[in-house]
Formats: structure tokens, sequence, C-alpha cells
């Protein structure tokens, strides 16, 4: 049942703002850089080819402090970008960000590499603001929806083109790698944002009244705003649920992928169509010819960068929490199923149901919470939208760090497996390496990781993650019933 009329899409087009499409050039660009660190600092982090060779616990650790300070410290920068001025918010989350990006370029341990996300988070949490809020800003009821899809579209190029110059910009992991390049790159991607911010943004009319208030007090009435504002809360709240899930396909799949899943059928797909078209996918590539985890991973924003726009324009017709829902749902599945087999098409089919459910979800709850905010409050309220992802990118990544340890390590469940055998690993021994070479002939990594995957069913932690979704969901469409339904009874 549709909420309003449907507008000619271009009829919705010519009504966006001047500032929609520099604001979301300007979002593509900072996607850019934060998506091409994103997509390969866990393989940076762990891994038997990172870096700085931390555990699971230890980088689920930086992850959840890096999400605290990315998705609250926005509840608190809105009101300031609303009261200050957005063009100079942005100056500050850019250098902010610069200068992080470099911290990453340069840790060496668990201490400078939980700063650099810090620094990271922190610039992107005052960056989210200015630019959702110009996006809220220069939109209606009218085409906020293909809006919100178009938005949520040129995002995604930033998003698909950023794990393709990554895994390009860190070279061989193995032999010959280049991990800073990825950082630096990051860095002069900010850099150039300069540019569109100071010469094409248009700051929207200053809210005087805001701007006359002390810092102290925009921070309390930024607060006591949402505080009064019981349903959203509660909405926020019961839907963060939902993100301890999703969060983890960029947090934790790409270590899954790497360990379990034999991603050469795909590898060998892709590397036969490159070819076909007259270029190498060499890059792409694993030593053993399996596509690299940030590649597959990066199957969602393919998916969304084609099929976002005629989603966002059919779906615009239904409500938007049948739209949110729906979206959830298939979200749910696709991410429960990505990890349940070690076939690398099975994972990339999965991914891409991910992907659907995603494009219907995800630009549904922005538009959601930018269309239920007043009108001289837009900043603040796209800053609200933070909180569930604070919540539950944060909880999923302290929950997922141990049990990954526990249940699906592939060094610890090797060790386990030689124990099992006899036999004693000496310090400094890789468990890998061991067991193929107990398990003699010609046996390779990858029978190894089978024996691994049918004795220890490492997959086990995708069910608790996706319940996890599910039950939130089910809350989320509980929460809204009884909203309605209160809502009814105050009305009549």
């Amino acid at each position: 049942m549709a909420d309003t009329p449907r507008v000619p899409v271009l009829t919705q087009i010519r009504t966006m703002a001047w500032n929609f499409w520099i604001a979301n050039l300007i979002e593509a660009g900072e996607r850019l850089a934060f998506f091409g660190v994103r997509a390969v600092v866990g393989l940076y982090i762990y891994g038997e080819t990172s870096v700085l060779h931390l555990s699971m616990t230890q980088k689920g650790n930086i992850f959840a402090i890096w999400a605290l300070i990315q998705c609250l410290v926005p509840m608190v920068s809105g009101g300031y970008t609303d009261a200050y001025g957005y063009r100079k918010s942005m100056y500050v989350a850019f250098l902010i960000n610069i200068v992080g990006y470099c911290t990453m370029a340069n840790a060496h341990g668990f201490w400078t590499m939980l700063l650099a996300a810090c620094l990271v988070g922190f610039g992107t949490a005052i960056f989210k603001p200015p630019v959702q809020g110009s996006v809220a800003k220069s939109l209606n009821e009218g085409n906020s929806s293909l809006g919100f899809g178009i938005f949520y579209l040129l995002v995604n190029v930033g998003g698909l083109l950023a794990p393709m110059a990554a895994s390009f910009l860190r070279g061989d992991p193995e032999h010959n790698p280049t991990w800073s390049y990825v950082f630096y790159g990051a860095a002069a991607v900010t850099a150039f944002n300069f540019i569109p911010a100071a010469l094409l943004f248009r700051e929207p009319p200053p809210n005087l009244a805001a701007r006359a208030k002390k810092p102290l007090q925009v921070f309390k009435e930024t607060m006591l705003t949402l505080w009064r504002d019981q349903p959203m809360l509660r909405f926020l709240l019961v839907v963060s649920g939902f993100w301890v899930m999703f969060m983890q396909l960029w947090d934790l799949l790409p270590n899954f992928l790497d360990e379990w899943v034999d991603t050469r059928d795909v590898g060998t797909f892709v590397a036969s169509t490159a070819d076909s078209l007259g270029f190498s996918a060499k890059a792409w590539l694993m030593a053993d010819g399996g596509l690299k985890p940030e590649m597959l991973i990066n199957i969602d924003s393919a998916a969304i960068v084609l099929l976002v726009l005629p989603l966002s324009w059919f779906f615009g017709r239904f409500k938007m929490m049948t739209s949110l829902v729906l979206g959830m749902v298939i979200a749910t599945v696709g991410f429960t199923c990505s990890g349940l087999s070690t076939a690398g098409a099975w994972a990339a089919l999965m991914i891409f149901v991910f992907a659907l459910g995603e494009i219907i979800c995800s630009p549904k709850f922005s538009e959601y919470i930018g269309m239920s905010a007043p009108p001289d409050k837009k900043a603040i309220y796209m800053g609200y939208s933070n909180i569930p992802f604070a919540v539950g990118w944060a909880a999923g990544n302290w929950a997922s760090g141990p049990l990954y340890d526990l249940f699906s390590s592939r060094s610890a469940l090797a060790t386990r497996w030689l124990a099992g055998q006899g036999v004693k690993l000496t310090e400094g021994a890789d468990p890998m390496e061991a067991m193929v070479a107990k398990l003699g002939g010609s046996a390779t990594t990858h029978d190894a990781t089978k024996i691994l995957w049918d004795a220890y069913h490492p997959w086990v932690i995708w069910v608790f993650l996706g319940a996890v979704g599910a039950l939130s969901v089910a809350g989320m469409v509980w929460t809204y019933r009884r909203a309605q339904v209160s809502k009814r009874a105050s009305e009549g």
C-alpha cells in the first residue's frame, strides 16, 4: 500500500537542491578513503599474513572502541554542526582523519593501532552530521525515497572502488606486502575533499538561536531532545541488535573467508572474465589463485551500485516500515548463510543476498530518521541515527572477538587437533604447517582446513550472530506496532 502518489523520477531529481549533489560528492570521497581502509585493516591486524599479529579478541577491542567513538560522537557533534557551521565541521573532520590514516600506516602494536582507530573514528563522527544533515535538508516527502537511494548509491561507488584499490595497494601479503600504501592513499583522498567542501558546498542558513548557545548548553539540549522523543529512543535501542549482526559482515567475515573459505572457484571465474575483457585480475588474487577476501566482500557494494536506484524507486511505493522489515529479514538470511560453507561460490551468493536486504533496509532507515526529524534539527537527528551502529558495532566486536578465538580460530583449532594426535607444538611453530606435515603425503592447507571444518564446526559463530539479528527485527516490529496503537489511542 503506497504512502504517497508516485512522482515521476525526473521530477523528483529536478527538485533536489544543489547541496544534495555536492554532499554526495564529498561523501563518496570520504567513503572511498574509509572503505579502502576498512576492507583490509582486519587482515592487517589479525591472520597468518598480517602485520601486527594481534589476536581476534584484541582486534575486536580495537574495532569496538572505534565503533563507540565513531557512532556516539555524532549525537553531540550534530548539535555543534547546527550551531557553528557545516563547512567548519567538515574541515575539522578531514584534518583528524588524515592524521589517523597516517598513524595507521605506522602502527606497530595494539596501542598505536588503537590510537589510529580512535582518530579515524573521531574524524568520521564529526564528518557524518554535516553531510547527512545536508542531504536531509535538501529533500522532501516527495523525493526522499529516491534521494536517499541516490545517496546510498553514490556512497557505495566509493565503497565499490575502495576495496579494489586497497587490494591492489596492499600487494602480495606473503611475498611483497605494501600495506602503508593503503593508509597513505586514504589520507590523500581525504585531503582532496577540501576542494569541493571549500569551493562548491553552500553553507546552509545558520541556526542563530543554536549559535548563540554555549557549547555545554548545546550538548545538554542535544541529549534532552532525544530523551524527550521516547518513541524514537526506543526504536533506536531495539534495532541496535540488528547492527550487532550487520556490521560483522565487514569486521569478521573477511577474516573468516581468509581462514576457512576456499575461494579458488570464484578466483578462477574472475581471472577468466578479466582475461576475456583484456586486463589482468592478478592483484585481486591470492597466491593459490583464490579471490582476496576484500574482493569477495565487495560483491555487496557492486550489487548496491547496480540495484539501489531501481529497488529504491520500487520500494518508494510502500510504507517505510514495511520495506525496513523486509530488508532486515533478507539481510539476516544472507548474513547467517554466508558462513555456513567452505565454498567460495556459496559465500559469494549469500553476500549478494545480504546486499539485497541492505539495499532495501539501509536507505529506509536513514529516510525514516531524516523524515521524522523536525525541520530545524535534521543534523541532530541524523546524529541520533548512529546510536544503533554504536551499540551494535561495539557489542558485535566485543562478542565476536572472543567467540571467534573460542569457536573459529583456525590456528587454535589446528592446535587442538594436533594435541588430540599427540603432537605438541614447539614455541613459534605454525599450527597449520604442523598439521599439514602430520597429514603427510600430498596434503595441503585446504585439506587440513576441511578436516578442521568437519571436526569443530567453526561456522557456528554465524548462527549465534544471525540469531541476535533475527530477535532484534522481531523486537523492532513489536515496538513499532505498540507505538502505533498508542498513537491511535491518543488521537481517538
